[in-house]
């Protein structure tokens, strides 16, 4: 026996994946536990309709999707397949989903899986049962298909067992024990079992058991409809399972997969039906299996309806069974993966479905094993990514049952979530409710997208409105607060970018170690560096200011920033680090003429020696206690302006009382992402993530390679030399052929890159994106193609920045 004690609750299709991969790496001292019977336990997995669409807007839950796939395809229990490779088939019954199957094509030709846009008598020729009236096209994915998830439990529990692993069936968990803040075990109706590592696979359960150790996961069980025909006239004789594609008409909520001479029905369209972990049956006291609920007829009506009209052979059939099954839904509909925050050694790998399981057995395995996860990037799947309002019971169910109602829609990039909103609002709200800010949310909090006061702006300016997609959430006062920031001066609410105080008598050192700049410099210092895995990726790029000799701010991404730094304080208790966002805020204030607003305003020097690029002091804006940072990510002269959220209304009419005269305005998101662009500034989680490093990302100017160590240095210095793909700034000359990310980028035929942001540079008079491709076409000058739903925009590979190269106005 190899490895720690693992204990593994949960032997459903995560679990057994989990087992098989982590045994695999060597790792064998493993318990897997369930409350059921192996290996139909009972769960989710034990009723999964197993259809395996691999079609996603995240390119992490795709490439979980193609590496179970691939593992199911190699998988058998006695001869019986795993997997049916039977391929996928997504239908439009409407111009909206033609359009929409377009932009899915695109995903999947970005993320590097096989697909076609098929014609409507394609799609009946691929599944001859499809109504050709109906049918306007399709979307095919040869790979896609139907996974026999107790069939692949069984196969990945009998590789497991072979290495090692033991299972335990009909074991209830009790509790999970612990000590010091560390699991020791997990206390089961049949005795205790020691455990240096507790994993929670228990899908539904999931928050059940999570709650055992203090945590609270935002996982909400909801019924979702399956039903089965009897048989269908058309399919008398098949012997075969599955001959057809598996069908997607999502303009219904439905979806289709063959049994014999009978078709499975599932049904989105329904009414959410939410329930706790604690209301679910145990698996002695359910009827059937304790994931499966009683089918409500009533709410299956209008599928049937629709399936009749659809697929007309069904009309010489009926509905013979049906269940309300239930699935985990989650806030944003990504999994939960990850180690607790408070209690060592206690990870879940939750909310995750039959698609994805296998790649997240994979995923975690290697993260326990090797301390990070090198086969998928999974800074979107982390737990620990939920500010702490993501986590109420409240907020949980009213959007886990929105994602379950969305679950098919067709979501615009920028689409605002639903209720509940708002949630936080800034000290600035109320003037920039008086403005006519239009607000999408961030974190939580509203932020002003434009302002309808800018509307003037508009007259004289040549300002063209994009192609339809791109101008939803779009106004052409976006291009004229974009030009008059250029022109003049306009004020950010930047109060929606997380903050961090890091302090303590060793806070120099921890940052140092962390960090792969040099932050340990004189106080008024502020630096842009970047946080790294110990694989060298990059894992956030952050400013660090220091602001007294053990005091330092960091301009930090998100909540996985504070994660980060708080599971490497020392333990001696010299440093401490807490999340001061939420009392405080923030105005950018950048323009030509920002130091003609600020300097009467303050007896500090504002001027170019006075406060020099990336430098901060503390100041008064008037009676306003500022902390003002010199530096800006729309490439103009200014300061980011800090204060305490009492005082933030008295700072912003401060300074908008001073603009006014000089033409100085307030400006919103849509305008700050063209500016961005136009310097070449990147953002985390989108251009880069955990899969980069910063030479492949061009942030290498971050990197000091001098200092003498940090965590992710020596893999860094073993990928410094084989970069092969960069982060690469495009420019479009069309002014309508504004692109929104997430597209393929092809070289002739080729589809050899993607884009991550895009937007138009109202101050060069181009579209603008950034893109992953090969290193070799990453050159000034080269002439590449964007896949935009069903045409092909040029683009050319351009040197950035592509504003004020010489940083004159930055500086100035």
């Amino acid at each position: 026996m190899a490895g720690p004690r693992v204990v593994i609750i949960g032997a459903g299709v995560v679990g057994a994946a989990l087992a098989d991969e982590i045994s695999a790496r060597g790792w064998t001292e493993v318990t897997v536990v369930d409350q059921g019977p192996l290996p139909a336990t009972g769960g989710s997995s034990s009723h999964a309709p197993g259809l395996v669409f691999q079609a996603n807007p995240s390119k992490t839950m795709t490439e979980l999707a193609r590496y179970t796939v691939e593992k199911f395809c190699s998988l058998d229990v006695d001869g019986q397949p795993c997997f049916l490779q039977v391929g996928g088939l997504e239908v439009a019954t409407t111009p909206e989903r033609v359009t929409e199957l377009h932009r899915r094509h695109g995903w999947l030709t970005a993320w590097g899986v096989d697909s076609r846009i098929l014609t409507a008598d394609e799609c009946v020729e691929k599944h001859p049962l499809v109504n050709r009236e109906r049918v306007l096209a399709g979307l095919h994915i040869p790979t896609d298909g139907l996974a026999k998830a107790v069939l692949a439990v069984e196969a990945q529990i009998r590789r497991a067992t072979g290495r090692g692993v033991t299972f335990l069936a009909r074991h209830e968990v009790l509790d999970v024990l612990r000590a010091d803040g560390e699991v020791t075990g997990v206390r089961t109706d049949q005795g205790d079992l020691a455990a240096d590592i507790v994993v929670c696979c228990a899908g539904i359960w999931g928050p059940k058991i999570a709650r055992m150790v203090g945590m609270n996961l935002p996982l909400t069980p909801l019924g979702h409809q399956l039903a089965w025909t009897g048989p269908v006239p058309a399919l008398a004789g098949q012997t075969e399972e599955a001959v057809r594609p598996i069908l997607r008409h999502q303009d219904a909520d439905l979806y289709y997969r063959d049994r014999h001479d009978t078709l499975g029905i599932g049904y989105y369209g329904h009414r959410p039906m939410p329930i706790t972990a604690d209301e679910i049956l145990s698996v002695d006291e359910a009827d059937a299996m304790p994931s499966v609920l009683k089918f409500t007829e009533d709410d299956f009506a209008d599928a049937w309806t629709e399936t009749q009209s659809l697929l007309p052979a069904t009309k010489d059939a009926k509905v013979e069974e049906g269940i309300n099954g239930l699935f985990s839904f989650t806030t944003d509909g990504l999994p939960l993966l990850g180690e607790s925050p408070d209690v060592k050694g206690f990870w879940v790998a939750e909310a995750v479905w039959v698609t994805h399981s296998a790649g997240v057995g994979r995923a975690v395995a290697e993260w326990l094993v090797d301390g990070h996860c090198s086969s998928f990037d999974l800074h979107e799947c982390d737990v620990n990514r939920f500010e702490p309002h993501q986590l109420s019971p409240e907020y949980v169910l009213a959007r886990d049952c929105q994602n379950f109602v969305e679950v098919y829609d067709i979501l615009h990039p920028l689409q605002p979530s639903g209720d509940p909103r708002p949630i936080r609002t800034t000290p600035f709200h109320a003037r920039q409710q008086e403005l006519g800010a239009f607000f999408l949310e961030a974190n939580g909090w509203e932020r002003p997208q434009w302002y309808d006061a800018n509307a003037p702006l508009v007259e004289g300016r040549s300002i063209v409105t994009p192609n339809d997609w791109a101008a939803r959430y779009w106004s052409p006062i976006v291009a004229a607060e974009a030009q008059t920031t250029r022109e003049t001066v306009a004020m950010y609410d930047m109060t929606a970018l997380k903050r961090l105080e890091v302090s303590g008598r060793g806070a120099a050192d921890l940052l140092e170690r962390l960090c792969t700049g040099k932050v340990a410099k004189s106080v008024g210092s502020v630096t842009y560096t970047l946080l790294l895995d110990h694989d060298g990726g990059i894992r956030s790029d952050i400013t660090v200011a220091r602001l007294a000799p053990d005091v330092f701010q960091v301009g930090a991404n998100g909540n996985l920033d504070l994660d980060w730094f708080t599971r490497h304080l020392p333990a001696d208790g010299t440093v401490q680090v807490r999340d001061i966002t939420p009392g405080t805020c923030c105005i950018g204030l950048w323009g030509p003429l920002a130091r003609e607003v600020l300097q009467p305003l303050t007896d500090e020097d504002f001027s170019a020696t006075g406060l020099k690029y990336f430098r901060a002091q503390r100041a008064h804006i008037g009676s306003v206690p500022v902390t003002a940072m010199r530096l800006s990510y729309v490439g103009e002269l200014g300061w980011e302006l800090y204060t305490t959220a009492d005082l933030g209304q008295k700072l912003w009419d401060t300074l908008w009382r001073a603009a006014r005269p000089l033409g100085g305005i307030a400006a919103g998101r849509g305008a700050f992402n063209s500016l961005r662009l136009e310097k070449g500034y990147r953002s985390f989680g989108t251009d880069m993530t955990y899969e980069h490093d910063p030479y492949e990302a061009g942030v290498g100017f971050a990197v000091k390679a001098d200092k003498e160590d940090f965590v992710g240095k020596a893999a860094l210095e073993r990928r410094r030399a084989d970069v092969r793909r960069k982060l690469t700034c495009l420019t479009i000359e069309d002014p309508r052929a504004v692109v929104m990310g997430k597209e393929p980028v092809y070289d002739g035929q080729r589809a050899v890159g993607y884009v991550t942001s895009a937007a138009f540079g109202y101050t060069i008079g181009k579209g603008i994106a950034y893109a992953w491709l090969p290193a070799e076409l990453a050159v000034p000058g080269t002439t590449v193609h964007i896949g935009y739903f069903d045409q092909r925009v040029e683009a050319a590979v351009a040197e950035e920045p592509l504003f004020d190269p010489a940083m004159s106005r930055l500086r100035g």
